[in-house]
């Protein structure tokens, strides 16, 4: 069996199918009633290798696990009228080192959450050229003074 098991497994191919990843997909939509809570959740529920649906109507926000495409469950929300439909753009505040640094901050944020905006922090390198005028190991710091 061994001479067997050598060709089919050199010589014989099978296709092997690629698998998605399971990811969790964040959107905000505008949710207004139960009408539009139950058709985005049927639309949504009804996908290709979705696990769980999640909706926050006071947040405005459907949470999708499974084995999906982000841009695909996006186009499935659209599709059922929200047109304005978007991925979640909150994180959490205490994520964020600067949440009061402009653009961050929005009003329809849901509480608790600021936008999710890249800052970058001011340069390690330059605080500390700063920092070693003043240090006591600096010969040169007096001089400054």
């Amino acid at each position: 069996m061994g001479a067997l098991d050598y060709i089919i497994s050199n010589f014989c191919t099978v296709p092997t199918k690629k698998t998605k990843a399971m990811q969790t997909v964040e959107i905000k939509v505008k949710m207004d009633c139960d009408g539009c809570e139950r058709k985005v959740r049927n639309a949504v529920a009804t996908m290709k290798g979705v696990k769980s649906v999640e909706i926050n109507r006071k947040q405005s926000k459907v949470t999708v696990n499974g084995y999906v495409e982000p841009n695909k469950v996006l186009n499935r929300v659209k599709r059922t009228g929200k047109k304005r439909a978007e991925f979640w753009p909150y994180v959490p505040q205490h994520v964020v080192t600067y949440p009061h640094a402009s653009g961050i901050y929005d009003k329809r944020a849901p509480a608790g959450y600021v936008r999710n905006v890249q800052t970058f922090p001011a340069s390690s390198e330059t605080e500390e050229k700063f920092m070693s005028y003043f240090s006591e190991d600096n010969v040169n710091a007096c001089s400054i003074m």
